[in-house]
């Protein structure tokens, strides 16, 4: 591409031809993606004008008045891709405060036009009209960035493509993971006014970091599209790609390369952990899934939060960005409730280094760690529920989680308590050597993401507060990840939200060593080359071994250290120097972390194309085509704050002991409050871990009385049993699905049926 524009200049071309030249090849790559987008929403069947109404959505509603706020407080990058990537993420900001507003006063319907007054602002105000609507000092960025860029935004497509596989698009027969139907159904309560109740469990307030479904909240009541096809289909990619260019723009302030901005980005959201051809998973690998929607929204939201850290470190003044930022920090922790402690970690270790540097107290820096927390109180008030509640102080836990150490044939239980998990405390002597291999193994293997640290102890940046910023942040998040337990492990979200903020350390320490950027791209080229020519490493025949299985993960790392130290014995013999060897090994490392997460995505897509035989799914797992339609038909009909119970409260739905309280579909699916579906995610279920050595999932109903009056409306009701009920709960329809247990003849005498299909019989209470 270079060569063709070299071509047109040297030819002397008249200045609007080399214009126009320009213009299609930056514009171009932009349109590839776009076509991507639409041909793989079609490919998996979501509707056109879906597709349509989101893609404006997110460009009217979101990145537009976000870019011309974002250029309010910040100025304009100079360029176009980078104002409206950090538009777009002071737009999901912006859409936040409309969204809290409309809730508190029931304005929900007047929600769509919540852009009007701030592009009607930028419209009528002469200083803002003139200074935000175009750039006054173009600084354009090179035409490889925009393919850079575009090339990553492609992948992410790729791994959409991936996921929606696993998701079709209701009413079929289907087996959802359960946490998108608990999604779904946060989504439909974050469209009634507040206060929040728990959707599963109408009356019990609602505690969680809820803000990603208030985005998709906000995006369906705006567009009109289907909060399970926003969900399963729409929302994911757009986020994902404002946080590329959002961490790009960050990466491209620091260190001043234009080149390391999409390095960064696709390096920290393409890649993973090592795979190197393991036989292990490695835990924590994805920094964005749509299993946690809550820590894909988050990404772009940190990163802006992480620019205006820098600029306070630099010194450089906030003015009326001040106003900005405590909104900002708070939608961090709304977003994710780990997201926000390694950066206000970071920023304080960042604090104590700028004030012995400068020599002066750094006022503004305490005035950002005042936002920070602030909002970290904010946040455990409003946004932490009882699954935070059980994180308990217990290092080493996460070994639970990695599947070598299950050799030991130690089972820490439900209730792994104690200072060390009980597996450590009872080790033998060849067993503390296997976990401390275990530990520096997955340490290895998160190479790309925490080989920035090391940027601490060089001349350049052991005085940086930015640097000790990012730094802090990255091991603050590692650590927490590796001191605290929770029974779902999510402990690892420490770790996966600050991996990024170390992605943009280790690029930056690599261009602090390089001289240019031809060595440092062989390192990274030979190294994504490397993890597809790795062969497979298989896991151990015997998986109780110790030995096979400490074999199994250091054969990889071995091979891997071999061939990096025959490459680097080939560049001294060809006189490379030394710092541009640095710069090379630590692209390398780069380049495993992007190839690894390439790798997967490669191997995921191939699943697509050339999908493997049907995995064998019992029927009581599945969820009916008749029963989505019966849970959609109660969406359109019921009124919005309607009452349902139901019967359904397990999976499989035929397994009531003991019972996976996780079912979760009529309430996502149906859209409304239920009186008791399912508690495998409340507050006092998950504050009951471990009780009679089960885990929360399993406990018992949380409020035994309730359970047993909701059953019996199904099973044995009477006239005035269904009286009490519905004049204790508001209860105004009844979800009946003979899948789920026994169902009366006699309701069809006490209720009024409204609709049938299936095993599902739904019935208004009179």
């Amino acid at each position: 591409m270079r060569a063709v524009l070299d071509r047109i200049d040297s030819a002397r071309a008249p200045t609007d031809v080399r214009r126009s030249v320009r213009f299609v090849l930056r514009v171009v790559p932009w349109l590839l993606v776009l076509v991507a987008w639409v041909v793989a929403q079609r490919w998996w069947d979501t509707p056109m004008p879906d597709v349509a109404a989101y893609t404006v959505y997110w460009l009217l509603a979101i990145v537009l008045p976000g870019m011309l706020v974002h250029r309010a407080l910040r100025g304009s990058r100079g360029n176009w891709p980078e104002d409206l990537g950090y538009g777009a993420v002071t737009g999901l900001v912006l859409e936040l405060v409309a969204w809290v507003t409309a809730a508190a006063t029931g304005g929900q319907a007047l929600l769509r036009w919540w852009p009007g007054p701030v592009l009607l602002l930028f419209m009528v105000v002469p200083g803002l009209r003139r200074r935000h609507w175009r750039i006054d000092d173009p600084k354009p960025l090179p035409v490889r960035w925009s393919w850079m860029i575009a090339v990553t935004f492609l992948v992410l497509i790729g791994w959409g493509i991936w996921d929606w596989s696993h998701a079709p698009l209701p009413p079929t027969d289907a087996v959802y993971y359960q946490d998108q139907m608990y999604h779904l159904a946060l989504i439909h309560e974050m469209t009634r006014n507040l206060p929040f109740e728990v959707p599963q469990l109408a009356g019990d307030t609602l505690r969680y970091h809820y803000l990603s479904n208030a985005h998709m909240a906000t995006a369906s009541m705006i567009t009109g599209v289907p909060p399970s096809t926003v969900i399963m289909r729409l929302y994911a990619v757009p986020l994902a790609a404002a946080a590329v260019i959002a961490f790009a723009a960050l990466t491209r302030d620091l260190t001043e390369r234009w080149w390391a901005g999409p390095l960064a980005g696709a390096a920290a959201f393409i890649g993973q952990g090592f795979v190197l051809g393991a036989p292990a998973i490695v835990i924590g690998s994805p920094p964005i899934t749509s299993y946690s929607p809550s820590q894909l929204y988050a990404m772009p939201l940190l990163a802006l939060l992480v620019a205006f850290a820098v600029d306070v470190l630099r010194r450089r003044p906030l003015g009326v960005s001040w106003v900005f930022v405590p909104v900002l920090a708070v939608a961090c922790a709304g977003a994710k409730s780990s997201s926000l402690p390694p950066v206000l970690a970071g920023f304080a270790l960042a604090t104590v280094v700028a004030w012995v540097r400068y020599r002066k107290v750094p006022w503004r820096a305490f005035g950002m760690i005042g936002c920070l927390l602030v909002a970290v109180v904010v946040g455990l008030r409003l946004f932490t529920g009882g699954g935070a509640g059980v994180l308990e102080l217990q290092p080493l836990a996460l070994l639970h989680w990695i599947e070598p150490y299950k050799t030991l044939r130690i089972n820490d239980g439900s209730n792994a308590g104690g200072l060390l998990p009980h597996g450590v405390g009872v080790a033998s002597g060849a067993g503390i050597w296997f976990i401390v291999w275990v530990a520096v193994s997955w340490l290895l293997r998160q190479g790309h993401r925490l080989l920035g640290v090391t940027a601490l102890l060089t001349k350049e940046r052991r005085t940086d507060p930015v640097a000790w910023l990012l730094g802090g942040a990255t091991l603050a998040g590692t650590a927490a990840a590796w001191i605290f337990n929770h029974p779902s492990a999510s402990q690892i979200y420490f770790f996966t939200g600050a991996a990024p903020i170390g992605v943009v350390l280790t690029v930056w320490l690599m261009t602090d060593l390089s001289c240019g950027w031809r060595v440092p791209t062989i390192g990274l080229v030979l190294a994504v080359v490397w993890v597809f020519l790795i062969p497979h490493t298989p896991a151990p025949k015997n998986r109780q071994s110790i030995g096979d299985w400490s074999w199994a993960m250091a054969r990889p790392i071995i091979w891997t250290v071999a061939v990096a130290a025959a490459v680097c014995v080939v560049a001294l013999l060809f006189r490379v120097r030394f710092a541009a060897l640095s710069s090379g090994l630590v692209a390398a490392v780069l380049g495993l972390g992007l190839g690894s997460g390439l790798v997967t995505i490669w191997d995921r897509l191939d699943t697509v194309i050339h999908p493997p035989a049907p995995a064998v799914v019992q029927p009581r797992q599945v969820i009916s085509a008749d029963e989505m339609r019966a849970a959609l038909w109660l969406d359109r009909n019921a009124g919005p704050d309607d009452v349902v119970a139901t019967n359904v409260h397990c999976q499989p739905i035929d397994r009531p002991k003991p019972c996976d309280a996780r079912a979760f579909w009529v309430a996502g699916l149906g859209g409304h409050r239920t009186v008791m579906e399912s508690w495998g995610y409340s507050d006092k279920t998950v504050a009951a871990n471990g009780q009679n050595g089960l885990s929360f999932l399993l406990q018992p109903a949380p409020y035994p009385s309730v359970f047993a009056q909701n059953q019996q409306i199904f099973t044995d009701a009477d006239a005035a049993d269904l009286a009490d009920f519905k004049q204790t709960y508001g209860v105004r329809w009844l979800f009946a699905d003979s899948r789920a247990g026994e169902v009366s003849a006699r309701l069809a005498t006490l209720a009024t049926l409204r609709y049938q299909a299936g095993p599902v019989t739904v019935y208004e209470v009179r």
